[in-house]
């Protein structure tokens, strides 16, 4: 009986992942002008004649002082062509990413007009999962070797809430994240509430760019995790204003709460269930709540401040 309740908790998640998503807007006539460059598919297939060819087309990832000889040793490289290759097994046709991107870009185009898609360039970074993206306004850096399936060997070390995002699905959640974070900044104000909204309105940016990607993509959890957000989203917030967290700016909770991290950190026995970025996730409840009672745009919500925001939102958690 309790596996079977087990079961039937998840598929009503499931379900509310879909049914909590922004309804899509129609971004059929919004036209993105962008390019997608396989800089990974030149570099380790270049030899030494066509290695100029190569450094010509992509100048700024060539740094002036490296010299042809230590290319031609990392293109001659054994692991990095077993990496390139477990990649292309995955990515040599890009099409199906390419209609994601053109998605996106359409997405935040619709919301805010003065975007211009950046230029993507595809590479290796010999799984550098703290710089899986590379965004610098019209250009876009995807480090494609970090994403080929949390299942897959080269993973195998890594901790679990690390490689829970190291698939295909997530790698657009993360392109949408690296242009959100140059949208969406800080306030000079430094408290707890404050930092938990600015990442709320981060998520709720990623809800209507990607309406169609689930909640569980989005917050980057396990199901498991996630359904202990939902069935915990009160006792988190309950426990937030019992410690009086929300006006501190002690920035250890930033760790604690905030951070990407394998759990949040309550300091109970049971902390090892929870998921990271908690702080986050109540942060976007907040936000989700507050644009069902207030008609604002993106720009505004962006723009409004945390106190502002929270006493318009009429906030209840779930219990």
């Amino acid at each position: 009986m309790k596996f079977l309740l087990k079961i039937f908790i998840i598929s009503l998640i499931l379900l509310s992942c879909k049914n909590e998503n922004k309804s899509d807007v129609d971004v059929t006539n919004i036209e993105v002008d962008y390019a997608i460059e396989r800089f990974e598919q030149a570099f380790y297939k270049a030899t030494s004649e066509s290695l100029i060819d190569v450094k010509n087309n992509f100048p700024l990832l060539f740094p002036i002082a490296v010299s042809d000889s230590v290319w031609l040793a990392k293109i001659n490289n054994k692991d990095e062509q077993d990496l390139f290759n477990e990649t292309q097994e995955i990515y040599s046709d890009f099409n199906e990413m390419k209609k994601q991107f053109t998605s996106l870009f359409k997405h935040i185009t619709h919301y805010n007009p003065t975007f211009r898609a950046p230029k993507v360039i595809t590479m290796l970074s010999n799984i550098d999962y703290e710089n899986r993206m590379i965004y610098a306004d019209s250009i876009l850096l995807v480090s494609l070797d970090v994403y080929l399936g949390k299942q897959h060997e080269f993973y195998a070390d890594y901790p679990l809430y690390i490689k829970e995002n190291n698939s295909k699905e997530h790698l657009i959640v993360d392109v949408a994240n690296a242009i959100i974070n140059t949208q969406v900044k800080p306030f000079n104000n430094r408290s707890f509430l404050s930092k938990i909204i600015v990442e709320g309105k981060k998520w709720y940016l990623l809800d209507s760019y990607l309406p169609l990607v689930s909640e569980k993509e989005k917050t980057g959890y396990s199901m498991k995790k996630l359904l202990w957000a939902k069935q915990n989203e009160e006792q988190v917030w309950k426990f937030f204003i019992e410690k009086e967290l929300l006006y501190s700016t002690d920035t250890k909770l930033n760790k604690r709460f905030i951070e990407n991290a394998p759990f949040s950190k309550f300091y109970t026995a049971q902390d090892n269930q929870s998921p990271g970025k908690i702080g986050g996730y109540i942060g976007w409840k907040i936000v989700q709540s507050f644009m069902k009672q207030n008609d604002v745009s993106l720009q505004k919500l962006i723009a409004i401040d945390a106190q502002s925001l929270l006493d318009q939102s009429r906030y209840k958690p779930k219990k």
